[in-house]
């Protein structure tokens, strides 16, 4: 795509820099861009292409979309580079020749991806990840058979985050193709903890095909197959499957279940601190969250609970941007199901001041601002483009 106008799209740049009470220097030092080039930017002297446009919205935590002066739709460079994605993991077992970087460069850039993924950063995910997964292939089959357990776990991570962007993005068969990957990889890392972590992500594909069943089924198999929690990342990668398996015992509507894998991660949350084990954040504040998730899941009489959660506490800033979004996604159609129209919509604008591109692409924020926008009917601007940004219908 060609580089944006001049003008417009510096002065929004330099609005929401000033927003966040961020130097010029200091943002050219967070986007990773030459401190003339946004000096320029800004005075409008040149125009921005789309790297660079998302690497600055990535350091001021806005949606791409927000700076374009042509608000051209900011998901079109995650779905341009999926063919990339789809052929890198086409040769999965037969990779084209290319440099491979010191194992502890890999790591580095495996756990950057990572990282974007947890603060739902897809497009810098979808613009880097198709050469990396190439690379730690490539580093996957040139280590001597038997010996690869270290390369396999980065290949599982890695593909982790590519899922992320497919899932995030609709691409659910490119998703399901990867969790496939990851459970291919996975028992070659030797890491029964990281096996836990792909057995979580496995779920996605239960949750799009709506066999939720089925998906309660893999996760208490899964657990069964978990280690003690003598430790605490096995605490915490048991917590995870159980906090996994009653938000989906509540879209199964067992309630039961989903009562009893809640309280089992609640108990083991107290075991130990929030923090990210091996991709999946959990602890206290994680379970709280899906605390809230259960109870819309299970609708009817248990949404209240989410209101109930959502009055006496917050998730604190420091959780994962793509788990705090989640949070006010979920209690926004707890509001809307209970009547509270405004603050559903509020509750929407916090998730995408949080977490934009994460906000922007789940089927519920369309759903529920398509519902708002019928039940205002003289609807207010703000509501609209609202709508319109995440492409309501």
């Amino acid at each position: 795509m060609p580089a944006l106008a001049y003008g417009g799209v510096g002065r929004r740049v330099a609005y929401y820099r000033r927003l966040k009470r961020m130097t010029q220097d200091q943002l050219a030092q967070s986007a990773c861009v030459a401190l003339g080039t946004i000096r320029k930017i800004e005075r409008g002297e040149r125009g921005v292409g789309d790297a660079t446009l998302e690497a600055i919205a990535a350091a001021l935590s806005v949606d791409p979309m927000q700076l374009r002066t042509d608000r051209s739709p900011a998901q079109t460079p995650v779905h341009d580079a999926l063919p990339a994605l789809s052929a890198a993991i086409a040769t999965y077992d037969l990779p084209e020749d290319g440099p491979i970087r010191p194992l502890a460069d890999l790591r580095a850039a495996v756990s950057d991806a990572a990282d974007w993924r947890l603060s739902a950063q897809y497009i810098r995910i979808s613009h880097q990840i198709p050469e990396l997964l190439a690379e730690v292939t490539r580093a996957y089959h040139a280590a001597a058979p038997g010996r690869r357990a270290i390369e396999a776990g980065l290949l599982v991570r890695a593909y982790r985050s590519a899922d992320a962007v497919a899932y995030k993005f609709g691409a659910r068969d490119l998703s399901a193709r990867l969790i496939e990957l990851m459970r291919w990889a996975a028992p070659e890392a030797d890491d029964p903890l990281l096996t836990a972590s792909v057995a979580y992500v496995r779920t996605e594909t239960f949750f799009a095909a709506h066999a939720h069943a089925a998906g309660l089924r893999a996760l208490e198999q899964a657990l069964d197959a978990a280690p003690a929690p003598s430790s605490r990342p096995e605490a915490a990668a048991r917590g995870a499957l159980h906090m996994r398996a009653a938000v989906i015992a509540g879209r199964a509507r067992d309630a039961s279940a989903a009562v009893t894998h809640l309280a089992e991660a609640q108990a083991l949350a107290e075991q130990v601190p929030e923090d990210v084990y091996r991709g999946t954040a959990f602890g206290p504040d994680s379970v709280r969250i899906h605390e809230v998730s259960v109870a819309v899941s299970l609708g009817d009489d248990h949404v209240g609970r989410a209101l109930d959660v959502a009055s006496e506490w917050k998730p604190p800033a420091d959780l994962p941007a793509e788990r705090r979004s989640g949070f006010y996604i979920e209690l926004a159609r707890a509001q809307l199901w209970s009547g509270m129209a405004d603050d559903a919509f509020e509750s929407l604008k916090v998730a995408r001041r949080i977490a934009p591109q994460h906000t922007r692409e789940h089927p519920w924020v369309r759903e529920d601002a398509s519902t708002l926008r019928r039940l205002k009917r003289a609807d207010s601007e703000t509501l609209s483009n609202f709508a319109e940004w995440c492409s309501a219908t």
